[in-house]
């Protein structure tokens, strides 16, 4: 008996879904006098469903048997006290154009909400699917009047944004925030959507007053917290370290907030606040990892913003640090960034790679001596002795297989092949690349490759391909102006060559390094003007916008950029930097 009564069941819940299913379909076809008879079916076999009331309500409408549905939603109201239901005979009365009766059931089911507020979220839902915005702000509001400890500050955040009323969507964000800062990441990401790196922009400036009003009616590191951040999405750098060191000084118990501001700082350039904050660390922190790593940022910005003479007090500096805290495991990084100013910048690589050697002797781990390895590798290259780089570049990928560092081993492999000449055994590593874990590493492999297998097919000597790989390889080594001559070489005997775009392209970096910027602005133009099919032409897009947001003081120009790259070139890397910039440019109030 109970397998016949069971096999009866699951036969009737298949036929009602298959119903259920038909009914859908002619519903979204548009077929609704179809639609309305099976919701009729399905209502006669489940009186009390609310997903088949609520389409046979809607199926009348798009009939616009409006009187029919009113009938119908009477008569349930008289069987089912349910306040959605008013709400449904309400905005039919408002699709007749009775908005006083409408207003009447909208106010008869708020008011439902004093016998019982628990039905707030489905009373406010089903205002809101009918768009009917300021009473769904009435019922959540009502709901927290009747029970202060319901907090709907997120959903009213977010109606107050769909009606344009940015003030009132911030402060309900922010309180929000205030009593709920685990969703502290997803409301910087919500109020993101609203403001810009403008500071003058209406928003931002809202969104500052909000915030400072409230520190000083109640502080909160929360306050301090979305002010930091609010500073930092307008590059304000100075302004976000008040901030933080505000927030550290309330909970000193570690600095990671202001090292991870400076790296911000140095990544956008933003070098004599990058150094104030380091310097900030260096006099607060308690450990010596922290302080370390903070000297060793310290000394690269500086080596960075340096003329050559001053390369000696800044090696006096490593070396006091060197006698400070001695050349440990616990100083690696200092001695890596050590190695690689005496080589690259003050021309000592015999001195760079015997002081590695050194360092390699100490009791480190693999992963450590690969980092070693690499920079030794590097300066090697520098030296042009290629066979000695490939050796510790090998030695990283067999002790490491399939790790990041090993991959970015296998790139400097192919790239020191591409140095000296070896295009084939260079492009078969770089085949390997493209696949790797690193974005960045499979972008410069895909890169690399392109270049070579579109030039050494079209001279069998690889003549211009040979030239550009030691232009390339000058640029390694900072000779930028030697690199530009013979760059300028192969634009003046391969003018018919495809690496021609490749070379202008290459030599307009280099301008850019030597701050010759209208040099650069020449050579990314000529590839635009000239080489219309060449892969380079959102490179030289964008570099060119860059050069007139920040160099050229040519904002209008910059704009008309990006606006190329966003028309033209959707599917290059630069797409969606391009779109945030142009917007920027343009004064959007969204990113």
């Amino acid at each position: 008996m109970r397998i016949i009564l069971l096999i009866f069941f699951l036969l009737t819940v298949n036929a009602f879904s298959q119903n259920d299913a038909l009914a859908n379909e002619y519903f979204k076809n548009g077929d609704f006098e179809k639609a309305l008879v099976e919701y009729k079916k399905l209502y006669a076999r489940s009186p009390n469903s609310i997903s088949t009331i609520s389409q046979i309500v809607a199926t009348y409408q798009q009939l616009e048997q409006y009187d029919e549905a009113e009938v119908f939603l009477l008569k349930l109201l008289d069987r089912i006290n349910y306040p959605p239901f008013m709400i449904e005979l309400g905005y039919n009365y408002q699709l007749k154009g009775n908005l006083e009766l409408a207003k009447v059931y909208y106010d008869k089911a708020l008011e439902s909400l004093d016998e019982n507020v628990a039905q707030v979220v489905t009373i406010a839902r089903k205002f809101q699917e009918y768009s009917l915005l300021d009473e769904t702000i009435q019922a959540y509001e009502k709901a927290m009047d009747i029970r202060p400890e319901y907090n709907f500050k997120l959903q009213l955040a977010q109606i107050y944004g769909e009606q344009g009323n940015i003030e009132k969507m911030l402060v309900s964000y922010v309180d929000f925030v205030q009593n709920n800062p685990i969703a502290l990441s997803n409301i910087k990401r919500y109020i993101n959507a609203f403001i810009s790196d403008d500071s003058t922009s209406e928003n931002n400036m809202l969104l500052r007053k909000i915030l400072l009003r409230r520190m000083q009616q109640e502080p909160d590191i929360i306050f301090n917290d979305l002010l930091s951040w609010l500073f930092i999405q307008q590059k304000e750098f100075d302004k976000a370290f008040v901030q933080e060191k505000a927030i550290f000084n309330r909970n000193p118990e570690t600095l990671r907030r202001i090292e991870e501001l400076a790296g911000i700082a140095i990544d956008e350039n933003q070098n004599a606040i990058a150094k104030e904050i380091l310097m900030y660390i260096i006099d607060t922190a308690q450990d010596v990892e922290t302080l370390l790593i903070a000297h060793s940022n310290l000394l690269q910005l500086e080596t960075k913003t340096s003329t050559k003479e001053n390369y000696p007090t800044i090696e006096a500096q490593y070396l006091s640090l060197f006698q400070t805290y001695g050349n440990t495991p616990q100083t690696l990084s200092l001695q890596i960034a050590y190695g690689h100013f005496l080589a690259f910048y003050m021309n000592e690589t015999d001195k760079a790679v015997t002081s590695l050697e050194k360092t390699l002797e100490l009791p480190i781990t693999e992963l450590e001596k690969a980092q070693v390895k690499l920079e030794l590798g590097d300066i090697l290259v520098l030296q042009e002795k290629f066979n000695k780089a490939l050796i510790y570049y090998t030695q990283i990928q067999r002790n490491l297989k399939n790790s990041t560092i090993s991959q970015e081993a296998r790139f400097k492999v192919a790239k020191a092949s591409y140095y000296k000449g070896d295009f084939d055994w260079a492009e078969s590593q770089l085949k390997i690349l493209k696949s790797s874990t690193s974005q960045l590493i499979a972008n410069d492999a895909l890169d690399l490759k392109l270049l070579i297998s579109d030039n050494k097919y079209e001279d069998s000597l690889h003549v211009a391909l040979k030239l550009y790989a030691k232009a390339d390889l000058l640029a390694f080594q900072n000779r930028n102006d030697e690199a530009i001559i013979l760059l300028d070489k192969i634009l003046e005997e391969h003018k018919t060559d495809p690496i021609v775009a490749q070379a202008l392209f290459k030599q307009g970096q280099l301008y850019e390094i030597k701050k010759e910027y209208n040099k650069a602005e020449t050579n990314y133009n000529t590839i635009i003007e000239n080489y219309r099919e060449s892969i380079l032409m959102d490179n030289a897009y964008f570099a060119l916008a860059e050069l007139y947001a920040n160099h050229l003081a040519l904002p209008e120009k910059a704009k008309d950029m990006y606006e190329q790259i966003i028309f033209n070139y959707q599917d290059s890397i630069y797409f969606v930097e391009a779109r945030k910039k142009f917007r920027a440019l343009r004064g959007d109030a969204i990113n």
